[in-house]
């Protein structure tokens, strides 16, 4: 019988003692695969809609407990789904202790600082569930591309987040990682759509074309920066993405384990509000 599945089938190895333990290969995942999906009609909007509302549940503990801290951090191409990721995934969730902070281009005053000195201030609180979308990830892979990076100052900058995240897990902090990974024949078939369509002009750029053109150099980036980062405590998930849907729910299926695994719960009942009648 095949082996079903798992969710870390996905994960890329762990680098330790300086170095990743196993050889990973970004072009080794196949974006157009849905390894959760039995085929039936509707199945992963119904699964999705079903893990909403238990991470709904396990959002108000969180927030409510205001003890632990759990981060999302959402990478990708170009059109991966970033933002209709977290509108899949947290459609059910009540807003309040969730909070998703999109990363650009650093201005001025935060290029004045070291690279991570912007990140740090958008941490998870106690209680509260963060997204990151896009993250402190960018500011290794946008520069090596662009060639604004040599070979040491990209591996210092490797050991700076392996080090930063270690900092935030040390704090209480539950930090999920996870690669968006979609294929160039999809990319260009989502950007023409946005192309196409008048009222999609504003999701599209014209650096959108100019970074297609280097596919294969961001491709490369990625695979070292996952290979490099994945740790222990803070690995990274390469995530289908070419089905909109099944990328949703595998990501929903990862912070639905991830939630489960805190052991959240309500804070004790307050004894002084026993037998309290509301005139």
């Amino acid at each position: 019988m095949a082996k079903q599945p798992e969710l870390d089938d996905f994960r890329v190895p762990f680098f330790e003692d300086g170095k990743t333990l196993k050889p990973f290969k970004l072009g080794a995942i196949d974006p157009a695969v849905k390894p959760f999906s039995n085929g039936a009609k509707d199945a992963d909007r119904e699964r999705l809609a079903e893990i909403g509302r238990k991470l709904d549940a396990l959002q108000e503990c969180l927030h409510a407990q205001r003890r632990q801290r759990v981060l999302l951090v959402l990478q990708g191409m170009d059109t991966s789904g970033k933002d209709g990721t977290i509108r899949g995934v947290f459609r059910e969730v009540d807003p309040l202790g969730l909070r998703v902070v999109p990363f650009r281009a650093p201005t001025a005053t935060e290029d004045a600082h070291d690279f991570l000195w912007r990140v740090h201030a958008q941490a998870p609180a106690a209680g509260e569930l963060t997204i990151f979308n896009r993250s402190h990830y960018e500011d290794v892979l946008v520069p090596t591309v662009l060639g604004k990076l040599d070979d040491d100052q990209r591996k210092h900058r490797y050991r700076h987040i392996r080090h930063f995240e270690a900092l935030l897990i040390d704090s209480g902090t539950t930090i999920v990682k996870c690669m968006l990974h979609i294929s160039k024949d999809e990319q260009r078939a989502r950007l023409q759509a946005r192309i196409d369509d008048p009222t999609k002009h504003w999701k599209f750029d014209q650096s959108d074309l100019d970074a297609r053109k280097q596919w294969d150099a961001y491709q490369s980036t990625y695979e070292e920066l996952l290979a490099a980062t994945s740790t222990p405590d803070a690995p990274w998930y390469v995530i289908p993405a070419d089905s909109k849907t099944h990328r949703n729910v595998m990501v929903a299926e990862l912070m639905l384990r991830t939630m489960e695994s805190l052991k959240l719960e309500y804070p004790p009942a307050k004894e002084s509000l026993k037998g309290l009648k509301v005139e």
